[in-house]
């Protein structure tokens, strides 16, 4: 695959796959295993240096079913809705690249409810009953028994 220049960077992917039956792996349903090779140079020098990785992945299609474009498709869509979704919301909403808790479980409380409150947001908004220009605004006028009657209903 060729360069892609994309915020003042380079990125090239290659994928390679491996056909493969669910008894030979191990994983119910596993037709493909995939490797996909990231390589990623930025433009401007002094950001970070240039990197190389490899992610691999297993996959119910048949090798037969998607081209080797097409899966490189599915996965960066797979990636892009994360870091566009969720996480986005999570890093906007409430910081969260930017906190510093280090302690593992401490750090994975503070995912748990990051989550909730986004999750309690998206069920209110469903229902037409949030008023709030946003996540970020209907959690700053949240109290602990608004969010436990909401819960409960």
């Amino acid at each position: 695959m060729n360069w892609e220049k994309d915020h003042w960077r380079l990125d090239r992917r290659r994928l390679a796959r491996v056909a493969v039956t669910p008894e030979e792996i191990g994983l119910c349903g596993c037709w493909q295993v995939l490797a996909v090779r990231r390589e990623r140079v930025d433009l401007d020098p002094r950001a970070a240096p240039p990197s190389d990785e490899i992610g691999y992945y297993a996959t119910s299609l048949a090798p037969d079913e998607r081209t080797e474009n097409e899966l490189q498709e599915i996965i960066r869509g797979h990636w892009s809705a994360i870091e566009n979704g969720i996480h986005h919301r999570r890093d906007v909403s409430f910081g969260e690249d930017a906190c510093r808790v280090a302690e593992r479980s401490a750090a994975h409380t503070l995912a748990t409810l990051r989550n909730l409150a986004i999750g309690l947001y998206e069920l209110e908004n469903y229902r037409g009953r949030v008023k709030a220009n946003g996540c970020k605004s209907w959690c700053r006028r949240m109290t602990v028994s608004h969010a436990l009657r909401l819960l409960r209903a």
